[in-house]
């Protein structure tokens, strides 16, 4: 049944489906139209096999807040011509934690798995939910993978690849896990949260490690930026410096637009501890571009910086 998941992806790329141009992103009174946003990705999510990441009526602080947002789950998609048991990319798109980005997710997910690769598009939760419900969210889909792994004919390996918004969340991920609780009545939560590896794709990551950059101002508790409610909450959402022993592998790539000093504090934070990473910073290109392939919201086609993904895929082999 999650053959035809690969199918239907197929045909959301080729249609476009989750592609919403730049243009038509805003109403004619300049705010975002969140509800065009939501609805589209919602409509392209009724078209798969959708995994729950609870079951439904029992995700944990989920309510009707905001009808257009859906439980969180994943889209399993096997990879093509995939090898037997290789491990899985979670695909989390980005959007300002408010939107859905949707070439970061199908698109994305659908070119890792023309190339092999099992791929899990995830549903995560936005505003007026909080980060600590987003990453929950990833946390959930990490372990119900591993604990589902018979059935989706996988290893337990997981890598989370994320874009902007859901970079910062696969960086939170990698830095912020517990190793399961043994003694749970749920199956699921048996299993570690641990991610083997972690792609961060473009945008703000770092926030406590990066003087002046993105409105962080570190010798105030008062905060001037749009992601957190408290200095407190800054730091611990602030991969940088969070990094530990047990942090995993890092794969980050990012446009000198979107200010590669968030991509050098990173680096140089987990050069520090001694934790592998590759990095690939390109001159041209702004943020968004997913594929950079034409089929994102910006329309642009820039083939240099579609090489991110190549790179990415011999990354990949390393470690799932």
């Amino acid at each position: 049944m999650y053959q035809e998941n690969y199918n239907e992806l197929m045909k959301v790329i080729e249609e476009d489906a989750v592609v919403i141009n730049i243009s038509k992103h805003r109403k004619p009174d300049g705010s975002m139209n969140i509800e065009q946003n939501l609805s589209t990705w919602n409509k392209a999510v009724e078209r798969f096999n959708v995994t729950p990441l609870w079951e439904k009526g029992k995700t944990p602080n989920f309510d009707d807040r905001d009808p257009l947002q859906i439980e969180p789950s994943i889209i399993f998609v096997p990879g093509k011509d995939r090898k037997e048991n290789a491990g899985t990319i979670i695909v989390a798109c980005g959007g300002g934690f408010s939107t859905r980005t949707g070439c970061e997710g199908f698109n994305a997910a659908g070119y890792f798995a023309q190339r092999g690769y099992n791929t899990a598009i995830l549903t995560y939760r936005l505003q007026p939910y909080g980060r600590k419900d987003a990453l929950d969210d990833m946390h959930r889909a990490i372990r119900l993978i591993r604990a589902k792994k018979e059935e989706f004919g996988v290893s337990d390996k997981v890598i989370c690849m994320g874009f902007s918004a859901g970079g910062m969340l696969s960086g939170n991920a990698a830095t912020h896990f517990d190793y399961g609780n043994k003694d749970s009545e749920d199956p699921i939560e048996r299993q570690s949260c641990r991610p083997d590896g972690i792609v961060m794709g473009y945008g703000a990551f770092c926030f406590a490690g990066q003087t002046g950059g993105f409105f962080v101002d570190p010798f105030s508790d008062q905060i001037r930026n749009p992601f957190f409610a408290s200095k407190e909450e800054l730091i611990y959402y602030s991969p940088e410096v969070n990094i530990t022993r047990e942090t995993p592998p890092f794969f980050i790539w990012q446009t000198n637009s979107d200010d590669p000093r968030n991509s050098f504090t990173m680096g140089y934070a987990l050069t520090a501890v001694g934790i592998p990473f590759e990095m690939h910073l390109f001159p041209e290109g702004v943020h968004g571009l997913a594929m950079a392939d034409g089929h994102n919201d910006l329309a642009m086609n820039i083939p240099h910086i579609t090489k991110w993904a190549d790179l990415c895929c011999d990354w990949l082999d390393k470690y799932i």
